[in-house]
């Protein structure tokens, strides 16, 4: 019964979101150059099926392989400023700071400095954009580590690794994961984004600012709706894994 509910109440809440969306461009009388409702997705679904499948995946395994290598360096910062009170004051700020500037100004100049290799670009760019709540959040679930924990196991001959693998890794994380579904839609974001910008880019984003150009409304919102069925999965996948290596963590509800 809770898995059902699980599966029903999301799926329920989207059919409701779907069934608004259809009514508010009913009842403004929208047409579909303004506007694209649901029903008119489905046909461009199906005009460009071979394109959703083709770009959907190539947006998919950039994201992927963009989110991989942020998990990478994410947690390997993210270690070194959690056990090191000076690199965390000292990477903090530079972190700080270049998380700060819009990713839509990097991505032109990554286009610029790489040209013609669109497949890393587009990596880099879903890595840059996703990496810096990974690298926070282990680098706080590491610094606000007891320190008696720490005191009771060094009492008892163990090593720094051992420290790390017994009590600084289960307690990192649940906030590893929170951040890491987060990163999940950022990833997507820094895609997208190096698709759209690209000259030569292909991908959902590519298949997006090309609805544009010709201003094919259903497509660009069916393009929108694909990108968010991935998030969607990708999202799930995160949850999975947390609910396998974290789900001693979960509070259960009052």
């Amino acid at each position: 019964m809770s898995l059902m509910r699980k599966i029903a109440v999301p799926v329920l809440f989207m059919v409701g979101f779907l069934a608004l969306w259809e009514w508010l461009v009913w009842v403004n009388d929208m047409p579909n150059y303004k506007m694209a409702s649901p029903s008119d997705l489905w046909p461009a679904f199906w005009k460009f099926r071979w394109l959703f499948l083709e770009y959907g995946w190539q947006t998919l395994w950039r994201t992927v392989a963009g989110l991989g290598l942020a998990i990478i360096v994410g947690v390997a910062l993210g270690m070194v400023m959690g056990f090191s009170r000076t690199v965390r004051d000292g990477l903090y700020p530079l972190l700080v700071g270049f998380n700060a500037v819009p990713k839509a100004t990097v991505v032109p100049i990554l286009a610029l400095i790489l040209v013609g290799q669109h497949d890393l670009n587009t990596v880099l760019i879903a890595f840059m954009i996703s990496f810096f709540p990974i690298a926070v959040s282990v680098s706080i679930g590491l610094s606000t580590l007891e320190p008696e924990y720490r005191d009771i196991l060094r009492s008892l001959g163990a090593n720094q690794m051992t420290v790390f693998w017994k009590i600084a890794l289960p307690k990192t994380l649940p906030e590893f994961f929170g951040a890491l579904k987060v990163s999940v839609t950022l990833a997507f974001i820094g895609t997208n984004l190096m698709e759209i910008v690209s000259p030569h880019g292909k991908g959902l984003g590519a298949l997006f600012d090309s609805g544009k150009i010709s201003a094919d409304y259903p497509l660009m919102f069916a393009v929108l709706i694909a990108l968010a069925v991935l998030g969607i999965a990708l999202y799930y996948v995160v949850v999975a894994l947390e609910k396998t290596f974290a789900g001693w963590a979960e509070r259960a509800p009052n």
